[in-house]
């Protein structure tokens, strides 16, 4: 089994109950299994702004699953949770990025670049990728802690703490420690 994570976005359509569901669904994915949950984080858009502030997360899955399979299975789901692409960077329902596989280095294909080409840009991906892995190390760019650290806009992502989502993410937790108890300390 191969361990991958996933970037988790999305800032329309009641986004925060959307990325709870659809963690809740990567157990469905074949030969899959979820491993760990961050929190939630809201940030301000990124390239164009006239739109809602994004809801962002990353999990830690076990797959059997190839990088490219798992990737069509993720735009499957995208396509499932009402993902339409009209703007670059523009409003979604869900987004969902490949982050790492492995200690893989894949950048023969547009269509699948690992690690994420932005990956070490975004402080709304990294926050949340460290808050799960603090050890954390891309390939090519070092550990994800010591980016983050680096990152001028870190402060703008903000966790988001309002009733109910620590009972979400709590029921993710448990049911991740049922199906492998040695992922959660």
């Amino acid at each position: 089994m191969s361990r991958a994570f996933v970037a988790l976005g999305g800032n329309v359509g009641g986004p925060a109950a959307r990325l709870l569901t659809v963690m809740g669904e990567f157990d469905s994915l074949p030969h899959t299994r979820l491993v760990r949950a961050s929190s939630l984080y809201r940030t301000a858009p990124v390239g164009y702004a006239d739109q809602p502030d994004f809801i962002n997360a990353v999990v830690l899955l076990e797959t059997g699953l190839s990088p490219d399979a798992l990737m069509d299975e993720l735009l499957a789901m995208e396509t499932r949770h009402g993902r339409v692409r009209h703007v670059r960077n523009g409003p979604r329902t869900l987004d969902l990025d490949l982050l790492l596989y492995d200690g893989l280095v894949l950048d023969g294909d547009p269509a699948l670049i690992v690690p994420h080409p932005r990956l070490h840009l975004r402080s709304f991906v990294l926050a949340p990728l460290v808050e799960i892995a603090p050890e954390c190390v891309l390939p090519r760019h070092g550990r994800a802690a010591s980016l983050l650290e680096r990152m001028t806009d870190r402060d703008e992502v903000r966790r988001i703490d309002f009733p109910g989502l620590d009972d979400g993410l709590q029921v993710l937790r448990r049911l991740g420690q049922g199906l492998m108890p040695h992922a959660y300390a």
